[in-house]
């Protein structure tokens, strides 16, 4: 069985997206399935063609063009739909797996139409949701509304609907989408890569920290996250604990305002900025309490993030907010501690107590690891795929590549030869 897996982006662009998707398709690779990937404009190719990277053969799509809002999008999913089309019959795909935004899902869901094949269609969070928080749409708008409607669309149209919590699973069932055609494949971890390692005391220094305790978060610096909070917070908690110290790793749209709003507390922040993903978890091993502060909206209620899953599996203690998204990661006073979010008392009392408690720490992070190793590892939660693809039904042989080449492919090999690609890494 092939499948086509048609992503925004992938690596060696560095997100939790991008890793997500990784993970999914080795992972189905080790199960015997045969999978092939397509990107959208959105991922930045020059051009259309193939090119290798970490080990997997992505075929790119080249710019759509348009600059006007609606138009634009109305271009990139007629590009899509083409390419998804010629991919399709190039590879003698089986199944279309289309992953989030829409932009994805709706071209799928027209090709499959006109190809005859299923379409599974993967939610990881709604655009809409995101664009509010980010200032470029307002809930409720004529945009918002009309990409809640695609949305819809595309969902009611797919044969199977996947997400990744049950936040959003709830929030797809109360569409009108029949649950039991949504099926909730998790966030997961690969755990050789987040092995626990004790602090190193050079590394410390050459990051500019003390004794600790030291708060740290690892991530994007969206306005949702609520660093913001966390500084505000600063002065107080260090009045309780004078070594304290908050370390912010990675970058984002909200990293200059953040960089401003520390100006007056001299040591007390480090910023490491976006560093070589490689050493994230050398950064990991600096903190003593990881904090993930999310404010209470919509996106945060909904979506579970990654981080505090990667902070789990290094055994570190994890102090979050109690929206929804970390309430479906975290079990209070046993893999973590939340706290109602955006009450600075009393974020500050479960920090001041977890801060001078170390044997509450380690017992946290030992719990969060065990947590993370029974219930999150992708080689477990990659099977609920096969048993997606084979709930399809009978699949046929696939495809048989037409006498003539489709629009946008070459007679006889890929536009680009298959290249390794390399770009710096960042935490994103």
């Amino acid at each position: 069985m092939t499948i086509l897996h048609v992503l925004d982006h992938s690596v060696p662009i560095l997100s939790g997206y991008s890793f997500r998707s990784r993970s999914i398709i080795r992972g189905q690779q080790a199960l015997g399935l045969r999978t092939a990937v397509l990107t959208s404009p959105k991922h930045g190719s020059a051009r259309d063609g193939v090119e290798t990277v970490d080990g997997l053969a992505c075929y790119r799509t080249g710019p759509a063009g348009g600059r006007l809002p609606v138009a634009r999008e109305l271009r990139q999913m007629l590009r899509m739909y083409r390419r998804i089309c010629a991919v399709a019959r190039r590879e003698e795909v089986h199944v279309l797996h289309a992953h989030s935004p829409v932009l994805n899902g709706l071209p799928a869901l027209l090709a499959g139409r006109r190809l005859g094949l299923p379409v599974v269609y993967e939610v990881r969070a709604f655009w809409e949701d995101a664009a509010v928080d980010h200032g470029t749409t307002r809930e409720g708008s004529l945009r918002y509304r009309l990409s809640r409607a695609l949305e819809t669309q595309v969902l009611r149209g797919a044969a199977r609907a996947v997400t990744i919590c049950e936040g959003l699973r709830r929030d797809i069932v109360a569409r009108g989408i029949d649950g039991a055609r949504v099926v909730v494949v998790p966030n997961g971890i690969d755990l050789e890569a987040w092995d626990p390692r004790a602090r190193s005391e050079r590394d410390a220094r050459a990051a500019g920290l003390g004794p600790g305790p030291v708060f740290g978060f690892v991530g994007s610096f969206y306005r949702y996250e609520g660093l913001r909070f966390l500084l505000d917070a600063l002065p107080a908690l260090r009045r309780a604990l004078p070594g304290a110290q908050l370390l912010l790793v990675g970058g984002g749209q909200e990293e200059r305002a953040l960089r401003a709003a520390a100006a007056g507390l001299g040591d007390a922040v480090v910023f490491a900025g976006a560093v070589p993903h490689a050493q994230v978890a050398s950064f990991y091993a600096l903190i003593d309490v990881f904090v993930c502060p999310r404010r209470r909206l919509r996106l945060t209620e909904l979506v579970t993030p990654l981080k505090p899953l990667e902070a789990m599996a290094m055994a570190r203690p994890v102090l979050a907010s109690d929206v929804g998204g970390h309430r479906e990661l975290i079990r209070h006073e046993e893999t973590g501690v939340l706290f109602p979010a955006e009450s600075a008392e009393a974020f500050l009392a479960e920090a001041v107590r977890i801060g001078r408690d170390t044997r509450l720490q380690a017992a946290l992070g030992r719990a969060a690891r065990a947590h993370v190793a029974r219930e999150r590892t992708w080689p477990r939660l990659v099977t609920r795929y096969r048993d997606i693809y084979a709930s399809l039904g009978s699949l046929g042989g696939g495809l048989r590549p037409p006498s003539e080449p489709p629009p946008g492919m070459a007679p006889a090999k890929p536009a680009l030869e298959p290249r390794i690609h390399t770009r710096g890494e960042a935490v994103q």
